[in-house]
C-alpha cells in the first residue's frame, strides 16, 4: 500500500504550494468533497441548494481498498470543505486527508462521535470499528455533525441547514422504529449474521443480532480456507437458513462457504446481497441512506424469517 500513497502524498504536497481555494462569490454553493455515499446522501440532504457535491466513492466500490487518483487529490483541494468518515475506513484515501488538513477543512464525521459509543475491532488492538452508519441511532447524530460544520463554512445557511437536519433525523427515526418491528419477525435463535466481512457489527449491536464476517472489519486482507471452515462450521451448528454476499466484495468468498457447508451434508441459502460500505445505484431504492437501510433489513428479514410449517433446518442450497 505504502508504494500507492506516496505518489498522492507528493500530489498533495505539490499543491500545497498553490493558493487556497478563493472565497466565494454570494450565493454560489459549497464545494463539498465527499468519501463514501451514506455522508454524500447526508451531505446532499443537509445541504439542499447551498451545496454542489462530488462523492468519489459511487455503488459497489470498497472504500477500504479504494485508491485516491491525482485527480481526486486536485478535486479535494480546491473543495471548500471535505467530509469523510475516518477511523482508517478510506485507508490510503485517509493518509491523504490527513496531509490535506491544515489548508482545507476536513471533517472525519465517526470520529467525531463520542469514543464510548464506537465499537472496537476484534482484530487490531486499539483500532475502532469505522462502520457507525449500520445503526441509525449513530447515523443520526452524524446529521448534525454535517449540519454544524456547513453553518461554520456557510453561517448563511444556518436556518435551511438545521430545518433540513430535523426533517432528516425525523425520517431516520421512523426507519429506526421500522427496522426493530420488521427484525421482531426473526427468532431470536435465528439472528445471527454471516456476511462477507465484519462489516454489521453495529447493526448487531443496534438491533440484536449475532454478526459474524467472513472477512474482518477490513477488506485489505483476503479470507484463507480456515475463515471458510470457521463460519461453515457456525451455519452447521446454528442451522442458519441462510448467509449473505456484499455488494462491495466478491461472491467468491461466501460461495466458498456455502460449498464447504454442503460438503458437510447440509445446505444454506445465499440470502441475497447486503450493501455494506457502498450505497446502491443511485437509480434504486438503495440509492440513498434509508432506502438503503430499508433494502438490506427486508432482504434480511426474507432470508432468515422462519416460515409456516419449516423446522428452522437449513434451506435448499440455491446461487
Amino acid at each position: 500500500m505504502r508504494e500507492v500513497v506516496l505518489p498522492i502524498l507528493a500530489a498533495v504536497a505539490l499543491l500545497g504550494g498553490c493558493e487556497a481555494p478563493a472565497d466565494r462569490v454570494p450565493g454560489e454553493p459549497l464545494r463539498v468533497v465527499t468519501t463514501i455515499g451514506m455522508i454524500t446522501d447526508v451531505v446532499e440532504r443537509v445541504g439542499a441548494e447551498r451545496v454542489q457535491v462530488h462523492g468519489l466513492m459511487g455503488a459497489g466500490i470498497d472504500p477500504h481498498l479504494y485508491r485516491a487518483s491525482a485527480g481526486d487529490v486536485r478535486r479535494l483541494d480546491s473543495a471548500d470543505i471535505i467530509f469523510y468518515n475516518g477511523l482508517n475506513l478510506e485507508a490510503s484515501l485517509g493518509r491523504v486527508l490527513e496531509e490535506m488538513r491544515g489548508r482545507t477543512r476536513t471533517v472525519a464525521v465517526a470520529e467525531a462521535l463520542p469514543r464510548e459509543l464506537l465499537l472496537e475491532d476484534r482484530d487490531v488492538s486499539g483500532a475502532m470499528d469505522p462502520h457507525v452508519w449500520h445503526d441509525v441511532s449513530l447515523w443520526l447524530q452524524v446529521v448534525d455533525i454535517v449540519s454544524l460544520a456547513l453553518e461554520e463554512a456557510d453561517p448563511q445557511g444556518r436556518e435551511l441547514f438545521r430545518a433540513n437536519a430535523v426533517h432528516l433525523q425525523d425520517e431516520m427515526k421512523e426507519l429506526d422504529a421500522w427496522i426493530r418491528t420488521e427484525v421482531a419477525r426473526i427468532p431470536e435463535e435465528r439472528r445471527i449474521l454471516v456476511t462477507a466481512h465484519d462489516a454489521f457489527g453495529y447493526f448487531g449491536r443496534a438491533y440484536g443480532f449475532r454478526v459474524e464476517g467472513l472477512q474482518g472489519i477490513t477488506t485489505l486482507t483476503e479470507a484463507g480456507a480456515g475463515d471458510v471452515q470457521r463460519v461453515a462450521r457456525l451455519v452447521e451448528e446454528y442451522g442458519l437458513p441462510a448467509i449473505f454476499i456484499e455488494s462491495s466484495r466478491p461472491r467468491r468468498n461466501v460461495q466458498a462457504v456455502q460449498a464447504a457447508v454442503r460438503a458437510r451434508g447440509v445446505g444454506v441459502d445465499i440470502g441475497g446481497v447486503l450493501y455494506s460500505d457502498a450505497l446502491g445505484d443511485r437509480t434504486s431504492e438503495a440509492g440513498d441512506y434509508v432506502g438503503f437501510m430499508r433494502e438490506n433489513v427486508r432482504t434480511i428479514v426474507e432470508a432468515l424469517r422462519e416460515r409456516p410449517g419449516g423446522n428452522g433446518a437449513p434451506g435448499r442450497v440455491r446461487t
